[in-house]
């Protein structure tokens, strides 16, 4: 295989498990001498990680190596690190787009994610906003807005996610009124709508969209023809669609259909922070 070896040892183990099924989507088999050629492991972590990968669906195990997984399903969310480094230049692009959103004096729903997180920076010059967020990194990026009332959303918290989930979150949003409420998810289709591995997300998603004027959905092309366990809210439940340039015609036509403001945000076009 001419591949760059790529030295991946300081990574922790989800995010080598990660470049795993990167490699295979463009692979979609690897032999277990590959793998640690690939990644600068041994052949007893290579085994090791591809063994975790199995047990969670997300590869299946032969006796050489791993194989690609040809499905949709999503058992299970990455870690929290390995998101912050992935599709960077369109989160930025989604985030810009929605900013465009936001309004002086609103109050504005950010739920746990990393694509919703990187709306920050657009909004720095928004007066008397009223921020409210169950993702913990996102609360902390904006104790430094110079005019930002900020309301963190309690409950039990999701260490990998470093967000707050569950039934005392979905009660906190339930008293709250919002002008949008901005929605991420890692899976999300015309037919299932949104999705989610972990059930107790369901609850804080509902509630938010509840109490908003306006439900957005922030999320990456690549995640749509993905589906998950549980149900969050079909798509015509939401207002808006910020995706990236890569969703295709087709799926967009799919969406448009249900009657939803779809934006697709453009690569290499983010303009600088505000």
């Amino acid at each position: 295989m001419e591949e760059t070896l790529t030295r991946t040892t300081s990574l922790i183990p989800e995010q080598r498990r990660q470049k795993i099924i990167e490699h295979l989507r463009t692979a979609e088999v690897l032999s277990y001498r590959q793998i640690t050629e690939l990644l600068g492991i041994s052949q007893m972590t290579a085994r090791r990680d591809v063994a975790t990968l199995a047990k969670e669906g997300r590869v299946e195990a032969t006796q050489g190596g791993a194989v690609a997984v040809p499905t949709a399903r999503l058992l299970a969310e990455p870690h929290r690190s390995v998101k912050e480094v992935a599709d960077l230049p369109s989160k930025a692009a989604i985030a810009r787009e929605a900013a465009k959103l936001v309004g002086d004096s609103m109050t504005i729903y950010l739920d746990a994610g990393t694509t919703v997180q990187a709306i920050r920076p657009y909004l720095q010059e928004r007066q008397d906003l009223t921020v409210v967020s169950n993702d913990l990194a996102t609360i902390a990026a904006f104790l430094d807005h110079p005019s930002v009332d900020l309301i963190c959303v309690g409950g039990r918290v999701d260490r990998d996610n470093q967000s707050t989930i569950g039934r005392l979150a979905s009660l906190t949003l339930a008293e709250l009124s919002l002008d949008i409420a901005f929605l991420s998810s890692s899976s999300w289709d015309v037919q299932r709508g949104i999705t989610t591995p972990v059930e107790a997300k369901i609850d804080p998603k509902r509630a938010a969209m509840a109490s908003a004027s306006q439900s957005v959905l922030l999320t990456d092309s690549g995640k749509f023809g993905r589906y998950a366990k549980y149900r969050v809210a079909p798509l015509d439940g939401l207002t808006t669609i910020i995706s990236d340039s890569g969703l295709g015609d087709e799926a967009a036509s799919q969406v448009g259909a249900l009657g939803i403001n779809l934006i697709r945000a453009e690569f290499g076009d983010e303009e600088s922070a505000e």
